[in-house]
């Protein structure tokens, strides 16, 4: 054995891990305490911006990192939204195609789930103060979403 991580690759070596799971973002997710947020975001959100740490997923969707992410994530459910995405043209009634599909792999666990939306400008501000960012290169737009961590009671 060399000595050396690498954290770049998209494979993994674990049984049951999503191989989008890097050993990165996988401690990051475990050091996240109840009530900390993620923002799971697309290609054109600035991540590195909010000043927080920002994990690079690549070419994966938002679906498909939301996914993965919630595979071994929890929600939090002691508040009403802990699942929020940002508002579409400021109209909340618009549901982007990759918030729909988002929202459908959060309802696989937990079928009564609904979004909060946040405005663009609050979706930024907030960004300041989440516990990471994790980036992906998904080209649809509006695929910005914040997960709220909850228990692990098992």
């Amino acid at each position: 054995m060399s000595g050396i991580l690498r954290s770049d690759k998209l494979w993994g070596m674990l049984i049951g891990i999503n191989p989008l799971l890097s050993g990165e973002l996988l401690k990051l997710l475990d050091e996240m305490g109840h009530g900390d947020e993620l923002f799971l975001v697309d290609r054109n959100y600035p991540a590195a911006a909010s000043g927080r740490p920002v994990v690079r997923l690549g070419p994966a969707s938002v679906t498909d990192a939301a996914a993965a992410i919630l595979s071994v994530f929890p929600l939090d459910r002691y508040v009403d939204r802990p699942l929020e995405r940002m508002v579409v043209d400021d109209d909340p009634a618009i549901l982007g195609p990759s918030q729909a599909q988002v929202l459908a792999v959060a309802r696989a666990g937990w079928p009564e789930l609904e979004f909060g939306i946040v405005p663009r400008l609050d979706f930024y501000h907030r960004a300041q103060y989440a516990y990471a960012v994790v980036h992906t290169l998904d080209a649809r737009p509006y695929g910005c979403f914040i997960l709220r961590k909850g228990v692990v009671n098992d």
